[in-house]
């Protein structure tokens, strides 16, 4: 059964690549394997927990390819989205670089041990997050501290590669653990040589994050999203150290593709828009389990991301031009309306509909940031100041989250991101339409849920000693959201 479905799903991108404009190997797509061009990390956090404890957020990303690569970084906070910090990492082949990003000052900073050239070079002690992207001429009334970049996410895109004989691969290229051949350092890397030596981008990088808390006992781990073929294969989009580009709305050429409900929808859109990458995040639902056992004083927390979200809200009052809700009106935040269906192990649910607390003045559930943290009964795991809290007395159960359309006072086509110009649609193992209008339905997200369980400190044998010794015993676990997929 599986061989039949991955033969009609090969035949109706075939039929794709025939039938259509732009072929499947030219269409940006969610990589179900994690490999991609374009990876997103819907959280980081240098937040302290509830008891006071700090965590740190451990970032990784790797090249499987045997070239050089160079990829912009990009940091963003989690209110609105506005850059924190940006850099061009330097990636030789089959390489790994790490860094952490921890509490700095009044804000936070990244920094890392890690030998692989960067521009510009990332100082020992660490590099401190900037507010300037929403303060002075570019506030957006959501607050200038920089409290505001303790907690957020990152994008890492790849700008090119460099064929093995270039000055910039030979001088990012590792020997013996250090970057440089030919007597080459880091410190030769310049963007000019880079631009002139920038090879066409193909793909192959992962990465995840780890958000520790070495004081509490807990460790979370979250997996990048996947996005490919962002940028047809052969073109390079390097960009200097110190531009605010590449970003997510260059998809070459942009055009997307999703497979969901037997088919495959490639889209036509707008160029320069977002629009290619939200189409391949959009979801009008979203599932997963929370745990809140008294036994184990369990707790949980939902990540809840929109990393498009930035490219379609005005700052202002008013409803948003487009597929989000309302313009970020100050410290109130961007908010969009959710529906809560919220169920126990046993599937029973509730006849009062679940609710946020403390309610909102309208009685309307809503979600108001780029970077969301949703917890239960308060047990506020990552304690985010970008949170909204689900009180229920059900101990363990699920929660379906929904992005509803027909907002009365909202804009007609609120959480739908339409496309007249050209889809495509071909069924797996069947016909092909094209000249389509179709309606992808939700909102563009990426996230998980983490959950704690804690057993106190525990008394066990200690190796080498009769005495018996305490052994600090939380625990955590993270799991990735669950979806549904609404193509109208």
């Amino acid at each position: 059964m599986n061989t039949f479905k991955r033969k009609s799903l090969y035949a109706a991108l075939a039929g794709v690549s025939a039938l259509g404009v732009t072929g499947a190997a030219q269409a940006v797509n969610l990589n179900p394997d994690g490999l991609g061009q374009v990876l997103i990390y819907p959280y980081y956090t240098t937040r302290t927990d509830i008891g006071g404890n700090a965590y740190t957020s451990l970032l990784s990303v790797v090249n499987t390819t045997s070239s050089a690569k160079a990829v912009k970084v990009r940091f963003l906070e989690g209110k609105n989205s506005r850059e924190v910090l940006d850099f061009n990492l330097f990636l030789s082949k089959h390489d790994v670089w790490t860094a952490a990003i921890f509490a700095s000052g009044t804000g936070a900073a990244v920094g890392t041990l890690d030998k692989s050239c960067t521009l510009p070079p990332i100082p020992l002690g660490g590099q401190p997050f900037v507010n300037f992207a929403y303060t002075g001429s570019n506030s957006d009334k959501g607050g200038t501290s920089l409290d505001r970049t303790k907690e957020g996410y990152v994008e890492i895109i790849e700008m090119a590669t460099f064929t093995t004989s270039s000055t910039t691969s030979q001088i990012v290229t590792h020997v013996g653990g250090v970057p440089g051949q030919n007597g080459y350092v880091c410190d030769d890397l310049t963007d000019s040589q880079a631009a002139s030596d920038a090879f066409g981008v193909q793909g192959g990088i992962f990465g995840g994050m780890t958000l520790i808390n070495v004081n509490a006992g807990t460790d979370f781990t979250e997996d990048a999203v996947a996005l490919d073929n962002y940028v047809q294969f052969g073109a390079q989009i390097y960009n200097p150290a110190g531009s605010i580009l590449p970003d997510l709305q260059q998809a070459l050429p942009p055009v997307s593709q999703v497979v969901t409900g037997g088919s495959v929808f490639t889209s036509s859109w707008t160029a320069g828009t977002a629009d290619p990458v939200s189409a391949v995040l959009m979801h009008s639902n979203v599932m997963n389990e929370f745990v809140l056992d008294r036994g184990t004083k369990s707790g949980t927390d939902w990540v809840v991301t929109f990393p498009t979200k930035r490219y379609y809200v005005n700052v202002g009052t008013g409803n948003a031009p487009k597929l989000f809700q309302r313009n970020f009106n100050q410290t109130d935040g961007s908010c969009d309306d959710v529906s809560l269906n919220i169920y126990d192990r046993e599937e029973r649910t509730t006849s009062t509909p679940v609710g946020f607390s403390p309610p909102p003045p309208t009685q309307t559930n809503s979600i108001c940031w780029e970077a969301n943290v949703v917890t239960f009964n308060n047990s506020n795991v990552l304690n985010s100041n970008n949170v909204a809290n689900i009180p229920t007395t059900f101990e363990d159960g699920w929660l379906n989250m929904g992005f509803p359309t027909g907002i009365t006072g909202a804009l007609a086509s609120v959480h739908e991101l339409i496309n007249t110009t050209n889809t495509l649609i071909t069924s797996i193992g069947g016909s092909t339409s094209s000249g389509n209008t179709v309606t992808y339905i939700g909102l563009p997200v990426v996230g998980f849920a983490v959950q704690t369980f804690s057993n106190g400190v525990l008394l066990l044998p200690v190796p080498g000693q009769t005495a018996l010794g305490n052994v600090l015993s939380n625990y955590g676990g993270n799991f990735v959201h669950k979806y549904q997929t609404n193509i109208d």
